[in-house]
């Protein structure tokens, strides 16, 4: 008996449900009726086909075993009588021949019983939204046959110019567009030769465009002429003042079919296209291809091409050149305090500075991030790159005003010169940098010459390493902590901690300026215990002054996952002090499939059974293996910045983000975006289900005391 399940839903959708058994079929209607679709029910074939004739149908949902006729007959209706109705088959049946039968019918899946209500509910939004798709595509078609009929309207009001010519190469037809484009009435062109308009230098190439005999495959596409220009163009410059550039189609025009044997040639019909917009814009995208954008200087690959020939040049003349190699000292700072747009600006003002201190014929490129190199051809002697370097400290003395204050920063420089501290790119380039790296040991704001007893390397990780075992003994180390809100709320629901050191002499350093340091030089073990007391210390002690209980994120180096130890460690330090385990989640990288995944799988499971909760930290930045991920305890997912950075409009696609929240959805995880720095950013995450987010548009990193003070804004959201 058919039951109708009417819907007040102006979009509704349609849908058919065809199954012999009452209780199953009244399970498919419970399932579907907050769907907002109008349901109709069968309980037998001739039913369903039937309705199937009476109504349209958006989709049908089909049993294959019925009383009289099944799925299949059913199908065949339905494609016999070319209905519009997309067809998802349900079906008991363990074989694999129903489910072959139903997808050579065009069956849009098959899902076998028992299924699970939100597979069922997930394929028939599939199925429903690609039925939108294909009826928004046939609208579009059906518009573009309509426009067709608008021929006789396009040539007269084409942005191209279209001509005909007859069989001497004398123009018997041009349209508008050419006195607008070249200056000349239509009045002025038709009757005479086309060799009237084109560049003396291409009139053998226009001669097989103007008279073009040929037609289809064979004719002439996108053939470049210069033409002349009678009063200018209307707008915008040329590249050459009295002439344009456009790009010619043409084809040869005969009485009849033009494979017709003796078929009459007539003259040559052609559409022309102005291209100077092209020409401008391949030529902006070949400057970009060598130039930073973000400061208009020369990048990596121009340089070394600039300074390839330099040296070539230095060796024909037995001369001398230097390559300098500045790094901006405590640009990471102001760009941790400022944010990213501060930073881009700073570098902006740096690089005009550095540029308005060399000397003509010098070249300054931007190699990326906070580092500059400059090459100084054909030196008199050393004392000209000395001039030079002292120039540009002094340059950057001055503040920066950044955020509507001063701001100051300095330079550490690095100078190879040619021949005597290498020949080719890469030794001046290596020399250069290593030079610029004893600077900073030194104390920074300074320049160096580089000289072969440089063990630079060993030298700063010796540094570091005594710096950071001291860091350790002297206290210098503290947490910061970036709050995660809750988008549509505004509330804080969870929290980050970040480490920071108060470094003497270089000042609050982030942690990625010094513990990728310590895992090279084996401190990340006593720095991550540090971590793991110091962020359950200040969790007690914001449960003992507010009610709310916040969940904190710590990040954990896979070296310290790795200890034996660690998920031991991490029970003792809350027992030790009185917390929850559900407060704590722990953030770890993808690359921990690379080293040993089944170890970290163990180890993280571990965890779980403790009641620690687990992120996945910078998702998408690194190894990633969706095997591995589907079997780790995961919990959570955090975007990476660099993905949260791209996005700049509300209507854009941006896939890799788009593909995270699909992968987070179809795991049924948590995702939280990091370094979300704009209204745009924040509404983008939002509408495609990302509610969850840190960054500077909402909380900079904060002390632990200054985050107990928002803590009464915050909320417990416990998973």
């Amino acid at each position: 008996m058919n039951e109708t399940i009417a819907s007040t839903t102006p979009t509704a959708h349609r849908l058919l449900l065809v199954d012999d058994e009452p209780r199953l079929l009244a399970s498919l209607c419970a399932i579907l009726e907050d769907s907002g679709h109008e349901l109709h029910t069968a309980t037998c074939g001739s039913e369903a086909v039937a309705l199937l004739e009476q109504m349209s149908f958006d989709l049908a949902l089909l049993d294959l075993r019925l009383p009289d006729f099944g799925g299949h007959q059913i199908m065949d209706v339905i494609n016999r009588k070319k209905l519009e109705t997309r067809v998802i088959v349900l079906s008991g049946e363990t074989g694999i021949e129903g489910a072959i039968g139903a997808l050579k019918r065009g069956a849009y899946d098959y899902l076998r019983k028992p299924y699970s209500r939100e597979e069922l509910l997930n394929t028939v939004d599939n199925a429903l939204r690609q039925r939108r798709l294909e009826t928004e595509n046939k609208r579009i078609a059906q518009q573009l046959a309509r426009s067709e009929k608008l021929y006789r309207y396009l040539v007269d009001s084409s942005p191209d110019i279209i001509y005909t010519l007859n069989e001497e190469g004398r123009f018997s037809f041009v349209n508008d567009r050419a006195l607008q484009l070249l200056g000349f009435s239509r009045s002025e062109l038709i009757g005479n030769h086309y060799s009237m308009l084109v560049h003396a230098e291409d009139m053998d190439r226009a001669y097989y465009v103007f008279n073009e005999r040929r037609v289809g495959e064979r004719a002439s596409r996108n053939i470049e002429l210069r033409l002349k220009s009678a009063g200018g163009r209307d707008k915008g410059p040329a590249f050459e003042t009295t002439l344009l550039t456009l790009s010619f189609n043409s084809m040869g025009m005969y009485g009849s079919p033009a494979d017709k044997h003796g078929a009459e040639f007539y003259g040559t019909y052609g559409v022309a296209r102005d291209i100077t917009e092209r020409k401008r814009a391949e030529a902006m995208i070949s400057y970009h291809a060598y130039h930073d954008i973000l400061t208009d200087l020369p990048n990596r690959m121009l340089f070394k091409d600039r300074l390839g020939l330099a040296i070539t040049q230095a060796k024909r003349k037995d001369a001398e050149l230097a390559v300098m190699f500045i790094d901006l000292d405590r640009f990471k700072l102001v760009n941790d305090t400022l944010g990213h747009i501060h930073g881009d600006e700073l570098l902006q003002q740096v690089a005009a500075r550095l540029k308005a201190a060399l000397r003509q014929g010098d070249t300054l490129a931007r190699l990326g991030g906070d580092e500059f190199t400059i090459v100084l051809p054909e030196l008199q002697s050393r004392e000209d790159a000395d001039v030079v370097a002292q120039k540009a400290l002094e340059c950057l003395q001055l503040p920066f005003k950044l955020a509507d204050s001063d701001n100051h920063i300095s330079a550490s420089i690095g100078i190879a010169v040619y021949p005597h501290d290498g020949t080719t790119i890469d030794e001046l380039l290596c020399h250069a940098d290593m030079a610029m790296y004893q600077v900073k040991a030194r104390g920074k704001n300074s320049y160096s010459f580089y000289e072969p007893s440089m063990h630079e390397a060993s030298y700063q990780k010796i540094t570091l390493e005594k710096s950071l075992r001291r860091a350790l003994e002297r206290n210098e180390f503290e947490m910061y902590y970036q709050p995660q809100v809750d988008a549509s709320t505004g509330q804080i629901v969870g929290v980050e901690g970040l480490m920071r050191w108060h470094h003497p002499e270089r000042g609050l350093l982030s942690a990625g300026e010094f513990l990728p340091f310590a895992e090279e030089n084996g401190l990340m073990l006593p720095i991550s215990d540090w971590m793991l007391e110091a962020v359950c210390r200040d969790l007690a002690w914001w449960n003992s002054q507010s009610s709310s209980r916040i969940r904190l994120s710590l990040n954990v180096s896979p070296q310290y996952l790795d200890s034996g130890d660690f998920v031991a460690k991490m029970a003792a330090v809350l027992s030790r002090h009185r917390l929850s385990a559900s407060q704590i989640e722990v953030e770890i990288t993808e690359n921990i499939c690379i080293r040993n995944p089944q170890y970290a799988i163990e180890q993280l499971n571990k965890l779980e059974a403790i009641g620690v909760s687990v992120a996945i930290d910078d998702f998408g930045t690194g190894y990633s293996s969706l095997a591995y991920l589907h079997r780790f305890p995961v919990h959570t997912i955090k975007i990476d910045q660099s993905f949260v950075r791209e996005i700049h409009r509300l209507d854009g696609h941006y896939p890799v983000v788009l593909a995270i929240m699909s992968i987070a959805s179809g795991l049924s995880l948590n995702v939280v975006a990091e370094g979300v720095e704009s209204g745009i950013q924040a509404a983008y995450l939002q509408r495609i289900g990302c509610t969850v987010m840190q960054g500077y548009l909402y909380h900079r990193p904060i002390s632990a005391a200054r985050f107990l003070q928002l803590l009464p804004r915050a909320v417990a959201r416990m998973a």
